[in-house]
C-alpha cells in the first residue's frame, strides 16, 4: 500500500481488545448452510448448492466493527481515499483429487481469467490482485473436506505468509458450496484460516453455471476485505453497515429487476457482488462499500 497507516495499527490493538474478536467462533460450522441454488456439476447435471457459506457475524461484532469503522472514518475523514491502493498477491492453491480437470485439476488460464475478473470487478475500488505463486496438492480428502473437517489440516499445510498475501483455494467443498471466506477482524492478520476458499467450477471456464463467470470469488473477496452481505439483518438497521446500498429483505436470487423488499427508499441492490445473484446480474461495488474496504484493511490487515 502507498500510505503507511500508523494509526491504523493502533485501531487493531483497540478493536483486538475486544471480546467479539478473535474468539475462533468465526471458523465454519461443522453442518453447512441450507442448500439454496442449482447450478450444473462436471457431467452437466442439475446440482443443489450454497452461494456462499461465510459465517454469520453476531451483532456484537457487528457492532464492535462498526466502531471502529467509524473511529477510523472520525480520523481519516469519509469516503474513498485516492491516494491509498492495494496491489495484493494470490497465492493459488489447486487443491485436487487427481490430474483430470474434473478432479479439481483446472487449468492455469482458468486461474489468469479469474484473476482478470477480480481486477475488473474491483476497478475504482483501490484494491487490484496479481497471481504471485500456484501450487497443486493431490489430496481427495482436503478436496471434499475443504469446508468443514480438513479445512485446518488444508489451510496449516499450504497458507503463504497471510497477513501479505491472499491465499486462495480452489477444491470441491461438500454440500456443493461455491465459496466461503473469513471476515478481516474473525482472526489476527497472519492467522493461517484467512483466505478464500471456492468451488474449482465457478471459475470462468468451469461448468457451475450460471456461476461460473467468476464472481464467486469477486463476491468471497469482498467478504475478505471487510463486507457483508447486502441483505444482512434484513431491513433492519443497521443493514450491511453502509449507508449507499438499500436495506434488503433477503437474498435474492437469478436476476429479479425491480424487486423490493423494504419499506425504506431504494430498489433492492440484485446487482451488487456481495447479494446472491446470478454471476451474469452482478455488476457494481457502491462507494460506501468502497470506503468500509478501505476501512476495514487499514485497520484489520495493516500489513497487506
Amino acid at each position: 500500500m502507498k500510505k503507511a497507516w500508523v494509526v491504523a495499527i493502533a485501531l487493531v490493538a483497540l478493536a483486538g481488545s475486544a471480546g467479539a474478536q478473535f474468539d475462533g467462533s468465526r471458523e465454519v460450522a461443522a453442518a453447512a448452510p441450507a442448500q439454496d441454488i442449482h447450478f450444473l456439476d462436471v457431467t452437466g447435471q442439475v446440482e443443489r448448492g450454497v452461494r456462499c457459506a461465510v459465517p454469520a457475524p453476531s451483532a456484537a461484532e457487528i457492532a464492535e466493527v462498526d466502531r471502529a469503522v467509524a473511529e477510523y472514518v472520525r480520523l481519516f475523514g469519509e469516503g474513498v481515499s485516492e491516494a491509498t491502493s492495494w496491489s495484493i498477491p494470490v497465492r493459488w492453491h489447486v487443491v485436487r483429487s487427481g490430474t483430470a480437470i474434473s478432479q479439481g485439476n483446472i487449468p492455469d488460464s482458468w486461474i489468469t481469467a479469474q484473476i482478470n475478473v477480480l481486477n475488473s470487478a474491483y476497478a475504482g475500488t483501490g484494491f487490484s490482485f496479481y497471481l504471485a505463486g500456484t501450487d497443486r496438492t493431490t489430496n481427495s480428502r482436503w478436496y471434499t473436506g475443504c469446508y468443514g473437517s480438513q479445512e485446518r489440516k488444508m489451510k496449516q499445510a499450504l497458507a503463504i505468509d497471510p497477513a501479505n498475501n491472499l491465499n486462495i483455494y480452489s477444491c470441491r467443498p461438500s454440500n456443493g458450496i461455491l465459496g466461503y471466506a473469513y471476515f478481516p477482524n474473525s482472526f489476527p492478520e497472519s492467522d493461517y484460516r484467512h483466505g478464500v476458499v471456492l468451488l474449482d467450477q465457478s471459475l470462468p471456464g468451469g461448468s457451475a453455471s450460471p456461476y461460473n463467470l467468476g464472481d464467486t470469488a469477486t463476491h468471497e473477496v469482498g467478504h475478505y476485505l471487510g463486507l457483508y452481505h447486502t441483505f444482512q439483518n434484513g431491513c433492519k438497521s443497521p443493514g450491511d453497515s453502509v449507508n449507499d446500498t438499500p436495506y434488503e429483505g433477503s437474498a435474492a436470487y437469478g436476476c429479479p429487476t425491480g424487486r423490493d423488499t423494504c419499506s425504506s427508499t431504494g430498489l433492492d441492490p440484485i446487482k451488487n457482488f456481495m447479494d446472491y445473484t446470478d454471476d451474469a446480474c452482478m455488476n457494481e461495488f457502491t462507494a460506501d462499500q468502497t470506503a468500509r474496504m478501505q476501512a476495514m484493511v487499514s485497520t484489520y490487515r495493516p500489513s497487506l
